[in-house]
Protein backbone atom coordinates (compact mmCIF):
# COMPACT_ATOMS: atom_id res chain seq x y z
CA UNK A 1 0.00 0.00 0.00
CA UNK A 2 2.78 2.55 0.58
CA UNK A 3 3.99 2.28 -3.17
CA UNK A 4 0.30 3.16 -3.88
CA UNK A 5 0.74 5.60 -6.48
CA UNK A 6 -2.13 8.66 -6.01
CA UNK A 7 -4.52 8.79 -9.17
CA UNK A 8 -5.40 12.16 -8.80
CA UNK A 9 -5.08 12.82 -12.73
CA UNK A 10 -8.24 10.59 -12.93
CA UNK A 11 -10.14 13.05 -11.45
CA UNK A 12 -8.71 16.44 -12.56
CA UNK A 13 -7.86 15.56 -16.14
CA UNK A 14 -10.36 13.30 -16.95
CA UNK A 15 -13.70 14.65 -15.34
CA UNK A 16 -13.20 18.22 -16.64
CA UNK A 17 -12.29 17.00 -20.23
CA UNK A 18 -15.48 15.11 -20.07
CA UNK A 19 -17.66 17.82 -18.77
CA UNK A 20 -16.27 19.99 -21.86
CA UNK A 21 -17.09 17.13 -24.39
CA UNK A 22 -20.37 16.23 -23.27
CA UNK A 23 -20.96 19.86 -23.38
CA UNK A 24 -19.69 19.96 -27.28
CA UNK A 25 -22.09 16.93 -28.20
CA UNK A 26 -25.11 18.46 -27.14
CA UNK A 27 -24.51 21.86 -29.08
CA UNK A 28 -24.20 20.07 -31.97
CA UNK A 29 -27.18 16.86 -31.64
CA UNK A 30 -29.14 19.51 -30.20
CA UNK A 31 -30.45 20.47 -33.36
CA UNK A 32 -32.16 16.70 -33.94
CA UNK A 33 -34.43 17.53 -31.58
CA UNK A 34 -35.38 20.79 -32.84
CA UNK A 35 -36.21 19.75 -36.33
CA UNK A 36 -39.25 17.55 -35.39
CA UNK A 37 -39.64 19.65 -32.40
CA UNK A 38 -41.14 23.13 -34.50
CA UNK A 39 -37.70 23.90 -36.63
CA UNK A 40 -38.70 22.29 -39.48
CA UNK A 41 -42.29 24.01 -39.78
CA UNK A 42 -41.02 27.26 -38.43
CA UNK A 43 -38.20 27.69 -40.64
CA UNK A 44 -40.21 25.38 -44.10
CA UNK A 45 -37.45 23.20 -43.97
CA UNK A 46 -37.62 20.03 -45.82
CA UNK A 47 -35.63 16.43 -44.97
CA UNK A 48 -33.02 17.40 -47.47
CA UNK A 49 -32.15 20.52 -46.16
CA UNK A 50 -33.03 19.47 -42.89
CA UNK A 51 -29.84 16.93 -43.48
CA UNK A 52 -27.79 19.51 -44.88
CA UNK A 53 -28.43 21.26 -41.54
CA UNK A 54 -27.39 18.34 -39.61
CA UNK A 55 -24.49 17.53 -42.25
CA UNK A 56 -22.90 21.09 -42.31
CA UNK A 57 -21.21 20.71 -39.01
CA UNK A 58 -18.86 18.22 -40.28
CA UNK A 59 -17.67 20.69 -42.81
CA UNK A 60 -16.48 23.24 -40.02
CA UNK A 61 -15.39 20.31 -38.47
CA UNK A 62 -12.76 20.25 -40.59
CA UNK A 63 -10.80 22.55 -40.46
CA UNK A 64 -9.16 23.01 -37.02
CA UNK A 65 -8.62 19.45 -36.24
CA UNK A 66 -4.94 19.58 -37.81
CA UNK A 67 -4.13 23.30 -35.84
CA UNK A 68 -5.52 21.52 -32.56
CA UNK A 69 -3.63 18.82 -32.82
CA UNK A 70 -0.39 20.60 -33.28
CA UNK A 71 -1.45 23.18 -30.49
CA UNK A 72 -2.25 20.55 -28.24
CA UNK A 73 1.65 19.10 -28.65
CA UNK A 74 3.16 22.32 -28.74
CA UNK A 75 1.19 24.93 -27.05
CA UNK A 76 -1.93 25.16 -24.27
CA UNK A 77 -5.10 22.52 -25.07
CA UNK A 78 -6.46 24.63 -22.18
CA UNK A 79 -6.49 27.48 -23.56
CA UNK A 80 -7.75 26.54 -27.13
CA UNK A 81 -10.74 24.73 -26.00
CA UNK A 82 -11.61 27.53 -23.50
CA UNK A 83 -11.54 29.96 -26.79
CA UNK A 84 -13.72 27.06 -28.36
CA UNK A 85 -15.95 27.05 -25.12
CA UNK A 86 -16.58 30.58 -25.67
CA UNK A 87 -17.26 30.25 -29.60
CA UNK A 88 -19.85 27.59 -28.93
CA UNK A 89 -21.97 29.60 -26.56
CA UNK A 90 -22.19 32.73 -28.86
CA UNK A 91 -23.18 29.95 -31.73
CA UNK A 92 -25.97 28.81 -30.28
CA UNK A 93 -27.36 31.31 -28.56
CA UNK A 94 -27.32 32.84 -31.97
CA UNK A 95 -29.25 29.80 -33.50
CA UNK A 96 -32.27 30.61 -30.85
CA UNK A 97 -32.78 33.37 -32.98
CA UNK A 98 -32.62 32.44 -36.82
CA UNK A 99 -35.40 33.74 -39.29
CA UNK A 100 -34.55 31.57 -42.17
CA UNK A 101 -32.75 28.15 -43.43
CA UNK A 102 -29.58 30.04 -44.59
CA UNK A 103 -28.49 31.92 -41.26
CA UNK A 104 -28.94 28.30 -39.95
CA UNK A 105 -26.89 26.65 -42.20
CA UNK A 106 -24.22 29.22 -41.42
CA UNK A 107 -24.57 29.37 -37.29
CA UNK A 108 -23.77 24.85 -37.80
CA UNK A 109 -21.08 25.39 -40.08
CA UNK A 110 -19.59 28.44 -37.47
CA UNK A 111 -20.33 25.31 -34.20
CA UNK A 112 -18.30 22.72 -36.47
CA UNK A 113 -15.43 24.97 -37.18
CA UNK A 114 -15.34 26.14 -33.44
CA UNK A 115 -15.61 22.55 -32.21
CA UNK A 116 -12.79 21.20 -34.70
CA UNK A 117 -10.11 20.81 -32.66
CA UNK A 118 -11.85 19.84 -29.59
CA UNK A 119 -11.04 15.99 -29.84
CA UNK A 120 -7.64 15.99 -31.72
CA UNK A 121 -6.93 18.57 -28.46
CA UNK A 122 -8.17 16.21 -25.73
CA UNK A 123 -6.84 13.26 -26.97
CA UNK A 124 -3.49 14.70 -26.93
CA UNK A 125 -3.73 15.77 -23.41
CA UNK A 126 -4.84 12.85 -22.46
CA UNK A 127 -1.97 11.24 -23.98
CA UNK A 128 0.24 13.67 -22.09
CA UNK A 129 -1.36 12.53 -18.91
CA UNK A 130 -1.43 8.48 -19.05
CA UNK A 131 1.30 5.96 -19.67
CA UNK A 132 0.77 2.94 -22.45
CA UNK A 133 -0.73 1.05 -19.66
CA UNK A 134 -4.14 3.12 -18.83
CA UNK A 135 -4.37 5.20 -22.27
CA UNK A 136 -7.25 2.56 -23.52
CA UNK A 137 -8.94 3.17 -20.55
CA UNK A 138 -8.63 6.81 -20.23
CA UNK A 139 -9.88 7.05 -23.93
CA UNK A 140 -12.63 5.40 -22.88
CA UNK A 141 -13.90 7.49 -20.15
CA UNK A 142 -13.19 10.48 -22.81
CA UNK A 143 -15.29 8.64 -25.21
CA UNK A 144 -18.29 8.27 -22.97
CA UNK A 145 -18.75 11.71 -23.42
CA UNK A 146 -21.25 10.88 -26.69
CA UNK A 147 -23.42 8.51 -24.36
CA UNK A 148 -23.83 10.79 -21.16
CA UNK A 149 -24.29 13.74 -23.25
CA UNK A 150 -26.97 11.94 -25.74
CA UNK A 151 -28.57 10.98 -22.10
CA UNK A 152 -28.38 14.55 -21.01
CA UNK A 153 -29.72 15.83 -24.33
CA UNK A 154 -32.27 13.73 -25.12
CA UNK A 155 -34.54 14.21 -22.30
CA UNK A 156 -33.74 18.04 -21.44
CA UNK A 157 -34.09 18.78 -25.16
CA UNK A 158 -37.43 17.42 -25.26
CA UNK A 159 -38.61 18.64 -22.14
CA UNK A 160 -36.93 21.91 -23.07
CA UNK A 161 -39.57 21.62 -26.10
CA UNK A 162 -42.57 20.53 -24.59
CA UNK A 163 -42.16 23.31 -21.96
CA UNK A 164 -41.33 26.17 -24.26
CA UNK A 165 -40.05 25.71 -27.59
CA UNK A 166 -37.23 24.79 -30.12
CA UNK A 167 -35.51 28.54 -29.81
CA UNK A 168 -35.30 28.25 -26.05
CA UNK A 169 -33.28 24.75 -26.34
CA UNK A 170 -30.37 26.26 -28.28
CA UNK A 171 -30.60 29.52 -25.96
CA UNK A 172 -30.49 27.85 -22.55
CA UNK A 173 -27.72 25.42 -23.64
CA UNK A 174 -25.53 27.65 -25.08
CA UNK A 175 -25.50 29.74 -21.24
CA UNK A 176 -24.68 26.06 -19.77
CA UNK A 177 -21.31 26.47 -21.94
CA UNK A 178 -20.22 29.45 -19.84
CA UNK A 179 -20.59 27.65 -17.27
CA UNK A 180 -18.93 24.62 -18.78
CA UNK A 181 -15.96 26.91 -19.40
CA UNK A 182 -15.88 28.32 -15.81
CA UNK A 183 -15.09 24.91 -14.20
CA UNK A 184 -12.74 24.01 -17.34
CA UNK A 185 -10.14 26.68 -16.76
CA UNK A 186 -10.10 26.67 -12.80
CA UNK A 187 -9.60 22.44 -12.70
CA UNK A 188 -7.21 21.65 -15.83
CA UNK A 189 -3.70 21.64 -16.58
CA UNK A 190 -2.11 20.79 -20.00
CA UNK A 191 0.81 18.94 -19.14
CA UNK A 192 2.09 17.14 -15.27
CA UNK A 193 5.15 19.61 -15.42
CA UNK A 194 2.60 22.48 -15.08
CA UNK A 195 0.14 21.03 -12.62
CA UNK A 196 0.71 22.76 -9.18
CA UNK A 197 -2.16 20.26 -7.59
CA UNK A 198 -0.25 17.30 -8.69
CA UNK A 199 1.17 15.08 -5.72
CA UNK A 200 4.97 14.83 -6.02
CA UNK A 201 4.75 11.07 -6.24
CA UNK A 202 2.20 10.86 -9.11
CA UNK A 203 4.06 13.71 -10.67
CA UNK A 204 7.61 11.90 -10.32
CA UNK A 205 5.63 8.69 -11.63
CA UNK A 206 4.14 10.00 -14.65
CA UNK A 207 7.31 12.49 -16.14
CA UNK A 208 9.47 8.57 -15.75
CA UNK A 209 6.65 6.50 -17.25
CA UNK A 210 5.95 8.90 -20.42
CA UNK A 211 9.77 9.87 -20.90
CA UNK A 212 10.92 6.47 -21.02
CA UNK A 213 7.70 5.47 -23.33
CA UNK A 214 8.62 8.56 -25.68
CA UNK A 215 12.52 7.45 -25.88
CA UNK A 216 11.27 3.92 -26.54
CA UNK A 217 8.92 5.28 -29.44
CA UNK A 218 11.67 7.35 -30.84
CA UNK A 219 14.00 4.67 -30.79
CA UNK A 220 11.72 2.68 -33.02
CA UNK A 221 10.26 4.97 -35.64
CA UNK A 222 12.22 6.78 -38.13
CA UNK A 223 9.41 9.27 -38.84
CA UNK A 224 9.99 10.93 -35.38
CA UNK A 225 10.30 14.12 -36.85
CA UNK A 226 8.73 13.79 -39.93
CA UNK A 227 6.49 16.94 -41.30
CA UNK A 228 2.84 16.35 -42.04
CA UNK A 229 3.04 14.94 -45.01
CA UNK A 230 4.42 11.79 -43.60
CA UNK A 231 1.43 11.88 -42.28
CA UNK A 232 -0.54 11.59 -45.20
CA UNK A 233 2.05 9.05 -46.50
CA UNK A 234 1.37 6.43 -44.15
CA UNK A 235 -0.95 4.12 -45.88
CA UNK A 236 -2.03 2.66 -41.95
CA UNK A 237 -2.87 6.00 -41.07
CA UNK A 238 -4.89 6.67 -44.54
CA UNK A 239 -6.74 3.48 -43.93
CA UNK A 240 -7.39 4.46 -40.46
CA UNK A 241 -9.25 8.03 -42.33
CA UNK A 242 -11.32 5.60 -44.71
CA UNK A 243 -12.33 3.37 -41.80
CA UNK A 244 -13.46 6.29 -39.91
CA UNK A 245 -15.24 8.17 -42.61
CA UNK A 246 -17.60 5.38 -42.88
CA UNK A 247 -17.88 4.98 -39.64
CA UNK A 248 -18.89 8.33 -38.76
CA UNK A 249 -21.14 8.26 -42.04
CA UNK A 250 -23.13 5.26 -39.70
CA UNK A 251 -22.95 7.00 -36.09
CA UNK A 252 -23.99 10.28 -37.10
CA UNK A 253 -26.17 9.28 -39.34
CA UNK A 254 -27.92 6.51 -36.26
CA UNK A 255 -27.13 9.81 -33.70
CA UNK A 256 -28.81 12.72 -35.38
CA UNK A 257 -31.77 10.67 -37.03
CA UNK A 258 -32.46 9.17 -33.86
CA UNK A 259 -35.31 11.30 -32.86
CA UNK A 260 -36.76 11.07 -35.89
CA UNK A 261 -36.87 7.41 -36.33
CA UNK A 262 -38.56 7.04 -32.85
CA UNK A 263 -41.14 9.35 -33.34
CA UNK A 264 -42.25 7.56 -36.75
CA UNK A 265 -41.72 4.43 -35.20
CA UNK A 266 -43.61 5.28 -32.03
CA UNK A 267 -45.68 8.15 -32.71
CA UNK A 268 -44.85 9.65 -29.48
CA UNK A 269 -44.38 13.33 -28.24
CA UNK A 270 -41.19 14.95 -28.10
CA UNK A 271 -40.92 14.60 -24.56
CA UNK A 272 -42.05 10.93 -24.61
CA UNK A 273 -38.96 11.11 -27.81
CA UNK A 274 -36.72 12.27 -25.67
CA UNK A 275 -37.38 9.66 -22.71
CA UNK A 276 -37.29 6.91 -25.66
CA UNK A 277 -33.89 8.06 -26.71
CA UNK A 278 -32.14 7.89 -22.98
CA UNK A 279 -32.03 4.01 -22.80
CA UNK A 280 -29.86 3.65 -26.34
CA UNK A 281 -27.47 6.13 -24.72
CA UNK A 282 -26.92 4.12 -21.60
CA UNK A 283 -26.51 0.72 -23.36
CA UNK A 284 -23.80 2.68 -25.09
CA UNK A 285 -22.05 3.62 -21.75
CA UNK A 286 -21.82 -0.38 -20.82
CA UNK A 287 -20.83 -0.94 -25.21
CA UNK A 288 -17.59 1.71 -24.62
CA UNK A 289 -16.95 -0.20 -21.00
CA UNK A 290 -17.23 -3.57 -22.30
CA UNK A 291 -15.40 -3.45 -25.79
CA UNK A 292 -12.57 -1.43 -24.30
CA UNK A 293 -12.42 -3.85 -21.61
CA UNK A 294 -11.71 -6.98 -23.92
CA UNK A 295 -9.73 -4.78 -26.31
CA UNK A 296 -7.16 -3.89 -23.41
CA UNK A 297 -7.27 -7.92 -21.90
CA UNK A 298 -6.21 -8.80 -25.58
CA UNK A 299 -4.83 -6.26 -27.40
CA UNK A 300 -6.47 -7.26 -30.53
CA UNK A 301 -7.48 -3.38 -31.67
CA UNK A 302 -8.20 -4.70 -34.76
CA UNK A 303 -10.80 -7.35 -34.11
CA UNK A 304 -12.56 -5.35 -31.79
CA UNK A 305 -13.08 -2.48 -33.84
CA UNK A 306 -14.19 -5.35 -36.71
CA UNK A 307 -17.06 -6.70 -34.32
CA UNK A 308 -18.26 -3.34 -32.76
CA UNK A 309 -19.26 -2.14 -36.46
CA UNK A 310 -20.90 -5.29 -38.18
CA UNK A 311 -23.01 -5.93 -34.86
CA UNK A 312 -24.03 -1.94 -35.14
CA UNK A 313 -24.58 -2.32 -39.06
CA UNK A 314 -26.72 -5.63 -38.21
CA UNK A 315 -28.92 -3.89 -35.17
CA UNK A 316 -29.68 -1.35 -37.73
CA UNK A 317 -30.89 -4.21 -40.35
CA UNK A 318 -32.91 -5.93 -37.49
CA UNK A 319 -34.67 -2.09 -36.62
CA UNK A 320 -35.88 -2.29 -40.07
CA UNK A 321 -37.04 -6.12 -40.69
CA UNK A 322 -38.72 -5.66 -36.99
CA UNK A 323 -40.25 -2.78 -37.86
CA UNK A 324 -43.82 -4.02 -37.98
CA UNK A 325 -42.95 -4.95 -34.05
CA UNK A 326 -42.43 -1.85 -31.84
CA UNK A 327 -41.17 -2.92 -28.91
CA UNK A 328 -38.76 -5.63 -31.08
CA UNK A 329 -37.51 -2.55 -33.33
CA UNK A 330 -37.02 -0.28 -30.39
CA UNK A 331 -34.85 -3.10 -28.47
CA UNK A 332 -32.90 -3.01 -32.01
CA UNK A 333 -31.88 0.41 -31.65
CA UNK A 334 -31.04 0.23 -27.87
CA UNK A 335 -28.61 -2.35 -29.44
CA UNK A 336 -27.60 0.02 -32.38
CA UNK A 337 -26.77 2.08 -29.10
CA UNK A 338 -24.73 -0.31 -27.41
CA UNK A 339 -22.40 -0.59 -29.97
CA UNK A 340 -22.20 2.76 -31.30
CA UNK A 341 -19.25 4.11 -30.12
CA UNK A 342 -17.75 0.76 -28.71
CA UNK A 343 -15.24 0.86 -31.09
CA UNK A 344 -13.87 4.03 -30.19
CA UNK A 345 -11.85 2.80 -26.99
CA UNK A 346 -9.47 0.28 -29.66
CA UNK A 347 -9.54 2.35 -32.51
CA UNK A 348 -8.28 5.71 -30.78
CA UNK A 349 -5.79 3.85 -29.69
CA UNK A 350 -4.17 2.17 -32.65
CA UNK A 351 -2.42 6.16 -33.76
CA UNK A 352 -0.42 6.24 -30.93
CA UNK A 353 1.03 2.77 -32.32
CA UNK A 354 1.33 3.76 -35.90
CA UNK A 355 2.68 7.53 -35.62
CA UNK A 356 5.50 9.25 -33.55
CA UNK A 357 4.43 11.43 -30.72
CA UNK A 358 5.60 14.22 -32.17
CA UNK A 359 2.98 13.65 -35.39
CA UNK A 360 0.65 11.83 -32.77
CA UNK A 361 -1.40 15.17 -32.58
CA UNK A 362 -1.53 15.97 -36.52
CA UNK A 363 -2.31 12.49 -36.98
CA UNK A 364 -5.04 12.41 -35.00
CA UNK A 365 -6.57 15.40 -36.57
CA UNK A 366 -6.33 14.01 -40.12
CA UNK A 367 -7.96 10.80 -39.01
CA UNK A 368 -10.65 13.00 -37.13
CA UNK A 369 -10.82 15.40 -39.27
CA UNK A 370 -11.02 13.50 -42.98
CA UNK A 371 -12.91 10.89 -41.21
CA UNK A 372 -15.53 13.14 -39.75
CA UNK A 373 -16.57 14.22 -43.14
CA UNK A 374 -19.12 10.95 -43.18
CA UNK A 375 -20.95 13.15 -40.03
CA UNK A 376 -21.87 15.32 -43.06
CA UNK A 377 -22.25 12.81 -45.49
CA UNK A 378 -24.81 10.73 -42.89
CA UNK A 379 -27.38 12.55 -42.09
CA UNK A 380 -27.41 14.19 -45.77
CA UNK A 381 -27.59 10.80 -47.15
CA UNK A 382 -30.45 9.71 -44.97
CA UNK A 383 -32.32 12.67 -45.23
CA UNK A 384 -32.15 12.27 -49.26
CA UNK A 385 -33.01 8.70 -48.85
CA UNK A 386 -35.85 9.40 -46.70
CA UNK A 387 -37.25 12.07 -49.23
CA UNK A 388 -36.62 9.43 -52.30
CA UNK A 389 -37.11 6.08 -51.18
CA UNK A 390 -38.38 5.96 -47.31
CA UNK A 391 -36.61 5.66 -43.57
CA UNK A 392 -36.35 2.00 -44.31
CA UNK A 393 -33.85 2.37 -47.29
CA UNK A 394 -31.64 4.81 -45.28
CA UNK A 395 -31.30 3.21 -42.29
CA UNK A 396 -30.03 -0.21 -44.53
CA UNK A 397 -27.74 2.40 -46.19
CA UNK A 398 -26.10 3.38 -42.88
CA UNK A 399 -25.97 -0.59 -42.05
CA UNK A 400 -23.73 -0.46 -45.23
CA UNK A 401 -21.31 2.08 -44.62
CA UNK A 402 -20.79 0.28 -41.00
CA UNK A 403 -20.05 -2.76 -43.25
CA UNK A 404 -17.13 -1.20 -45.27
CA UNK A 405 -16.05 0.44 -42.38
CA UNK A 406 -15.37 -2.96 -40.55
CA UNK A 407 -14.41 -4.74 -43.48
CA UNK A 408 -11.24 -2.13 -43.34
CA UNK A 409 -9.98 -3.22 -40.35
CA UNK A 410 -8.62 -5.94 -42.52
CA UNK A 411 -6.18 -3.63 -44.42
CA UNK A 412 -5.04 -2.29 -41.18
CA UNK A 413 -1.23 -3.17 -40.20
CA UNK A 414 -1.02 -5.93 -37.11
CA UNK A 415 1.07 -3.21 -35.38
CA UNK A 416 -1.87 -1.91 -34.44
CA UNK A 417 -2.71 -4.84 -32.25
CA UNK A 418 -0.61 -5.09 -28.95
CA UNK A 419 2.20 -8.05 -29.52
CA UNK A 420 3.09 -10.61 -26.88
CA UNK A 421 6.11 -8.51 -25.97
CA UNK A 422 3.98 -5.46 -25.01
CA UNK A 423 1.10 -7.26 -23.51
CA UNK A 424 4.15 -8.82 -20.84
CA UNK A 425 4.89 -4.73 -20.46
CA UNK A 426 1.76 -3.57 -19.73
CA UNK A 427 -0.23 -5.09 -16.31
CA UNK A 428 -4.22 -6.31 -16.93
CA UNK A 429 -6.50 -3.69 -17.06
CA UNK A 430 -7.83 -5.33 -13.49
CA UNK A 431 -4.64 -3.78 -12.30
CA UNK A 432 -5.26 -0.61 -12.90
CA UNK A 433 -7.55 0.31 -9.88
CA UNK A 434 -4.29 0.49 -8.18
CA UNK A 435 -3.45 4.11 -9.73
CA UNK A 436 -6.96 4.88 -10.01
Amino acid sequence: MNDKIPGTRWVRVIAPILIACIMSFMDRVNISFALPGGMEQDLGITSQMAGVASGIFFIGYLFLQIPGGRIAVYGSGKRFIAWSLVAWAIVSIATGFVTHEYQLLTLRFILGVSEGGMLPVVLTMVSNWFPEKELGRANAFVMMFAPLGGMLTAPVSGAIIAALDWRWLFIIEGLLSVVVLIIWWLVISDRPEEARWLPAREREYLLAELGRERQARQEAEPVANAPLKAVFRNKGLMRLVVLNFFYQTGDYGYTLWLPTILKNLTGASMAGVGMLAILPFIATLAGIYVISLFSDRSGKRRLWVRISLYSFAAALLASVLLRDHIVAAYIALVVCGFFLKAATSPFWSIPGRIAAPEVAGSARGVINGLGNLGGFCGPYLVGVMIYLYGQNVAVCALAASLLLAGTMTFLLPKGCDLSATDSHKTPAPDAAPRHI
